[in-house]
């Protein structure tokens, strides 16, 4: 059984917390945060990240703010530790290399927390695309969108010290990276406006990307926190159809249902049936998401390979991304 320390305890942290106590193979034996008031008691308390290393664990799962994820990341690799980060895996992408620099030269397991990928409706979206029989992606549209709440200005995530960005970096990231997925290639051509519309925060609420690849798949996305009501939705349009993801299974669950709707393009050779096909809507009412994001993080750990999803590549691809995002809008 893999012993797992853990640093931060907020929300995330609590999440880590409980889907490791549900695993057979894992046990958090002890905890790091700031704040001792929200910590645990059935596990050992460390009152430094420092403490944390030096006791007998396998693994350092990283659920802090972002500004000490990349250095934390370090220090726990070069600690002869396997680390479990949160997204986003860095500030900005000159901190994320220096982290791919020590991770290359460990023989340790970096996994990043991709969560979104682990899905139901995302992985049965992505077999259908590997299919081939819905063709080649021709274009994808994208939502993301939150509602905030009334103390959204004091939040940590909005002070870019803190986060390196808004909610593009915050949630968009995860949009970000299904496109990614999905398309199996980077988008070469950006163009975005990254604003600041309605909250008085330092960060942008509100993000509208337009890209496209050297294939000339292209990919809209709206990244929003002004959005109200909660919103996932990500429609892919290929050649013989289209393939929509639409909502997803939170911990709130603010943004479900989650539901994968398919459908198979007609045209006018069948009657009455040109611009309204005949669809498919696979409902999921479970999100087992968390338990099988780590299961990738141990599996990668027995066979000493690189986890499927979150590995440290993945993760420099679409912070690469976002950075080439905020430069652009900044044009």
């Amino acid at each position: 059984m893999l012993r797992i320390g853990l640093a931060g305890f907020g929300k995330m942290g609590k999440i880590r917390a409980r889907t490791i106590d549900k695993s057979s193979d894992v046990e958090l034996v002890a905890v790091y945060d700031l704040d001792k008031h929200i910590l645990p008691s059935n596990v050992y308390i460390c009152n430094s990240f420092d403490e944390l290393l030096r006791l007998d664990v396998d693994a350092i799962f990283i659920c802090t703010y972002n500004d000490v994820a990349v250095e934390y990341t370090i220090r726990a690799l070069e600690a002869g530790k396997h680390v479990f980060c949160e997204k986003p895996p860095a500030t900005n992408c000159s901190e994320l290399k220096k982290v791919k620099n020590v991770f290359e030269s460990s023989n340790n397991v970096l996994k990043y927390g991709f969560n979104h990928r682990f899905h139901y409706s995302i992985m049965r979206a992505k077999e259908l695309i590997k299919s081939g029989n819905f063709g080649r992606i021709l274009w994808m549209r994208g939502v993301y969108g939150k509602a905030g709440s009334i103390d959204y200005c004091k939040n940590w995530r909005n002070y870019k010290k803190y986060s390196g960005g808004g909610i593009l970096i915050d949630q968009g990231i995860h949009m970000l990276d299904l496109m990614l997925y999905f398309s199996e290639e980077k988008f070469t051509r950006i163009n975005s406006f990254v604003d600041t519309l309605y909250w008085d925060i330092e960060v942008e609420d509100n993000a509208f990307i337009i890209m496209q690849t050297n294939s000339k798949i292209t990919a809209m996305l709206h990244s929003s926190a002004t959005q109200w009501r909660h919103k996932f939705l990500l429609e892919i349009c290929l050649e013989k159809g289209y393939i929509n993801l639409d909502g997803i299974l939170s911990t709130t669950r603010s943004y479900a249902p989650e539901k994968l709707v398919l459908g198979l393009r007609e045209f006018e050779d069948i009657d009455l049936a040109m611009g309204k096909p005949k669809e498919e809507i696979i409902w999921y009412e479970y999100d087992d998401s968390w338990s099988l994001e780590l299961d990738d993080f141990l599996t990668a750990i027995k066979f000493n390979s690189l986890p499927k999803h979150g590995n440290i590549y993945q993760a420099l691809l679409v912070m690469e991304l976002i950075e080439e995002i905020y430069n652009k809008s900044e044009e």
